[in-house]
């Protein structure tokens, strides 16, 4: 009579194990192979690259803010003397204050933040709705109107400006003006076919399952964007908040073309006209000033970019 002897078999976890160290190691495999890393000359070489590469960064990116930081305030004799100099002869942080309150700071801020948002709630309405339909509801003519939006974008901004104007400065049908109005900068700021299309290949690879389900339970168009697409779309809402804030920031010639009243116009318009009637360490309080809020904003959204975080929870299995 034979004997059987039965093989061990391995545990359950052990191919899981394996696949997952497989998987880990294939995600770390870069252009070396460890045992180049181990090379002499070669790892120690590379190392020295990658912090060099990184010093270049730092100098070449925050190099320009910090020295803008430290320059507002700064005397203006130092800054023109010794510019690379780290306070030579103390801190003045009154050009601060004399910034916001003498040349009136305060207000071209107030207005900066105005166009800001309002150019920010436009875009976000605007891009969601339209990423909405083109993607999730998809109607008959939907190919259509994602290749003509598409289309636009070929189109140079520096054509489209003449008609733009034209059109604000008499609205067709209504026949209204919106020239020194917020809404003459708000609304040509909400036609951005980029911010649609990028909603819409966001809401494309939001898993459709979702949605047929909603539907199934007696969802509608309106309750499915609101309660199910809205709260997974945070991520691209975010991308599309920061370059809606920082677009409004910076721009300034369409602001200065339709805001012809200098109590309503932003930073970006009124810096330039009044660096020739104030003293250079004041002038660079107040371009730090304007710098400060945009930093801040894409510091808070800066997860948003890296993040999915707006998929979690919303497949399970």
């Amino acid at each position: 009579m034979t004997d059987h002897v039965s093989s061990p078999v391995a545990p359950t976890g052990a191919r899981p194990r394996k696949a997952r160290k497989a998987g880990s190691a294939a995600a770390d495999r870069g252009i070396l192979s460890p045992s180049d890393w181990r090379r002499r000359g070669v790892g120690s070489w590379l190392r020295l690259s990658h912090v060099l590469l990184f010093a270049g960064l730092v100098v070449g990116g925050l190099g320009p803010i910090l020295w803008l930081a430290k320059s507002a305030v700064t005397p203006t004799q130092d800054t023109l003397r010794t510019p690379m100099a780290i306070f030579p002869n103390g801190v003045d942080w009154a050009n601060l204050a004399t910034a916001w309150t003498r040349f009136e700071i305060d207000l071209y801020f107030y207005n900066t933040i105005v166009l800001a948002l309002g150019s920010w709630l436009i875009q976000v309405l605007v891009a969601a709705t339209g990423g909405y339909v083109l993607s999730v509801l998809r109607p008959a003519w939907g190919r259509v109107a994602t290749a003509l939006v598409l289309s636009t974008l070929f189109i140079p901004a520096v054509v489209l400006l003449v008609p733009l104007y034209l059109t604000v400065l008499d609205v067709p049908f209504v026949h209204v003006s919106l020239i020194n109005s917020w809404w003459g900068v708000w609304l040509p700021a909400g036609a951005s076919a980029f911010n649609v299309i990028l909603v819409k290949r966001f809401f494309d690879n939001l898993p459709r399952e979702i949605f047929e389900a909603a539907r199934v339970d007696g969802a509608g168009p309106f309750r499915v964007a609101w309660s199910i697409v809205m709260p997974m779309s945070r991520p691209i809402l975010g991308v599309v908040s920061v370059f809606a804030v920082i677009a409004a920031w910076k721009d300034f010639l369409w602001p200065l073309l339709v805001l012809r009243d200098p109590a309503k116009q932003p930073l970006s318009v009124r810096l330039p006209a009044l660096a020739n009637y104030v003293e250079l360490d004041v002038f660079l309080a107040a371009l730090a000033i304007s710098t400060a809020l945009p930093i801040v904003i894409f510091l808070v959204f800066q997860r948003m970019f890296l993040s999915g975080a707006g998929l979690g929870g919303a497949v399970k299995g």
